[in-house]
Parts: C-alpha cells; structure tokens; sequence
C-alpha cells in the first residue's frame, strides 16, 4: 500500500499518541504541524528552507489553485510536487472553507456549491466530484473530502443541516475518487453540537476513509469549547486512522489537540502573524516591530537553532521590519514555522520517552 499509519507509542496520561504515516512521497512523524502553502508556496520561504526547518508535509488549497493557476495547468506541469518543487508529501485541502466563506458570493445546493471568484467575479460550480477531479489533477498524497464548513455561532438547525450534507457529500467524494497514490480523508461537522458530533463522526468512519479530518472549529469559538468539542469526537475516530484537527496553529492549542488524540495540525497563524512582526517564544508572543526591542540585542528566542536567531537579534529584524526589507519578514517566518515544528519534534520525543505529560505541565 502507498498509504498506512500506525501508532508507536502512547501517553498514559491523555489520549495523546506517536505516530507514524506512510505516503507515496515519504514518511510523516506524528504528531505533525503542517506549514500551509495556500498558493502552492509557504509564503516568504523556499522548499528546501522548509526542509532545513524541519518540515515533513505542507498543506495547498484546492480553491484558491483552481481558480489560477489551474489544476490542468498543475497536471500538465507534473503535479504539485514537481510543479512547486517540493519533493515531499503534501496534502491539499478541498476548498471548503474558502468557498463557504464567500457568503455574499455563492449558493449552496445538494448537488453542489455555485459562487463568483473573489479574483473577477466569474462564476463557478462545484460538486463533490469536481473537487475529487481537481484534487487528483493537483496529485496531493493526501486530498480532503468537499464539506460545508460554518462559522461559528449557528442555530443547530442549520449544523444539522450543514452535516447531513457533508455526509452525504463524503460518500460522493468515496466514490467518485479514483487515484490509487492519493489518499482521500472524510471530515467530522457539526459545530458546536456534541449530537452533530457524534452522529458526523458515525456517518464518516462508516464509509471507511484512511484518515479523518475534524472540521468546523477554530472557527470563532472559545478555545475550551474547541477542546470540549474534541473530547466528544476523537472516541469516535478508528484508532488505526490519522486524526488532523483542521486550521489550529496556536502553540497552546498544538498542546491540547495532542493530548486529546489529535495527529495532524494545520494554521496559517505562524506565517501572518510574522508579516506583522509577531514571533513565537517560550515566554509567549512579542511583538518584535515594538520600540523596546530597538537596542535589544538578543534573539528573538533564546536557544532556538532558527536561522534568524542563530545569526542576528531583535534590534536588527525591528530595523529590517521598520524600513520595509523582504529580508525581515522572510526571518520572522522562518522562526515561527521553525519554533512550532521544533515543538513538534520534542512532543514527539517526550512521547516516545513517556514524558509527555510532565512536559505538557506549566506549559498548558
């Protein structure tokens, strides 16, 4: 098989688990955190910085690479992974959410979704089996199933709708994929509602994908009910099975979805928010660009072994942000995506150690 995940170790302590996941272009650790590459690049990094960073797998986004370059264009290339030069696995997700967001610009159907490209307004149609289409032209390892993803608060009629037809939807997706090197994984809806939960969760595993997104949160809602929500939803999920919590990046929240039993994380937070001279570092957050860093000397975190702090300081990547050079937003990036992919790494050794649970201590 091109596709298989097993599970190497486990905390005694939470749900918390080591994994290991097997794709056509090489093998995941899990725990993960996926960079996303929303336009077929991570912004303001190359490939083989990715790599030096310690990245495993990056995420695309089918919508936005639909509407240019165009996924015939991508096939036509070689597929994402020659096309973007990335030679490892990538998981392209189905475009849901980017659709679904365009509230004043689409209309939702059972056969599918039409909207206006928020590029020039020209209008389009998807259908669970589009979507499988462009996802097998793009030629992810890993390709999402079409859901209907909601915002957050909504009346539990609406979830309810918005899951039975992402249910229905998923069983489409399983049976119009063809590509035997991809692997297609179901999503889990429901917003907020622990029924919605469970019975989305029931009506997925039923159809037998390989792996499992859960969707519709990180949307709006307060963290602890994001947390309550996958406590009602992991139980339900194969052990056997990949779990990627969807579009959660926060260093606090890569903690807490470890130790509910998440495998799988991705958030475009670390990259915005170094654009705007925002850095991780184990004390919390700084805001580099501020004016107390302009005499301050030292890395953006002690100990990190990111380029950016093992060559220069905080007063040095202020001046870089403050005249507008490339060069600072470029070394931002790299320490955020670097800061949480390291994080990774250590929540992987102290699960293979058994220390997981005294490590998470004071930092959750």
């Amino acid at each position: 098989m091109s596709f298989s995940f097993q599970v190497l170790a486990r905390d005694g302590q939470t749900w918390a688990r080591r994994g290991r996941l097997q794709t056509p272009h090489g093998t995941v650790e899990t725990p993960v955190f996926m960079p996303v590459g929303t336009q077929a690049t991570v912004k303001a990094t190359a490939p083989w910085e990715l790599e030096e960073l310690g990245a495993q797998i990056i995420l695309s986004n089918t919508y936005h690479l639909y509407l240019r370059p165009g996924a015939d264009l991508v096939a036509e290339a070689g597929g994402l992974h020659r096309f973007m030069a990335w030679p490892r696995p990538i998981l392209t997700d189905s475009g849901g959410f980017q659709v679904f967001s365009l509230a004043s610009l689409r209309q939702i159907s059972e056969e599918g979704v039409s909207f206006r490209s928020h590029l020039d307004g020209s209008s389009h149609f998807l259908t669970p089996e589009k979507v499988m289409e462009l996802e097998e032209n793009l030629g992810a390892d890993i390709a999402m199933a079409f859901d209907e993803c909601l915002p957050y608060p909504v009346e539990y009629a609406e979830a309810r709708a918005a899951m039975e037809r992402t249910a229905r939807w998923a069983a489409r997706c399983r049976a119009a994929h063809r590509r035997e090197d991809q692997a297609v994984f179901g999503i889990v809806q429901g917003a907020t509602y622990a029924e919605l939960r469970h019975e989305s969760a029931r009506r997925t595993v039923e159809l037998d994908f390989p792996g499992y997104g859960i969707g519709g949160l990180s949307v709006g809602e307060p963290k602890e009910m994001m947390y309550e929500m996958l406590e009602e939803t992991v139980p339900l999920l194969p052990e056997d099975r990949p779990r990627y919590l969807m579009g959660v990046g926060s260093p606090d929240a890569l903690l807490e979805g470890v130790a509910r039993g998440i495998d799988m994380f991705d958030c475009v937070l670390p990259t915005r928010i170094a654009r705007n001279g925002t850095v991780f570092t184990r004390q919390g957050r700084i805001i580099v660009r501020d004016a107390r860093y302009a005499r301050d000397f030292s890395p953006l975190d002690e100990g990190c072994d990111c380029p950016a702090c093992r060559h220069f300081t905080r007063a040095y990547i202020r001046h870089l942000l403050h005249t507008h050079e490339i060069l600072g937003l470029r070394l931002t990036t790299l320490h955020n995506l670097r800061f949480l992919l390291r994080m990774m790494e250590e929540i992987r050794q102290h699960l293979e150690d058994g220390t997981f649970s005294a490590y998470c201590r004071g930092r959750i």
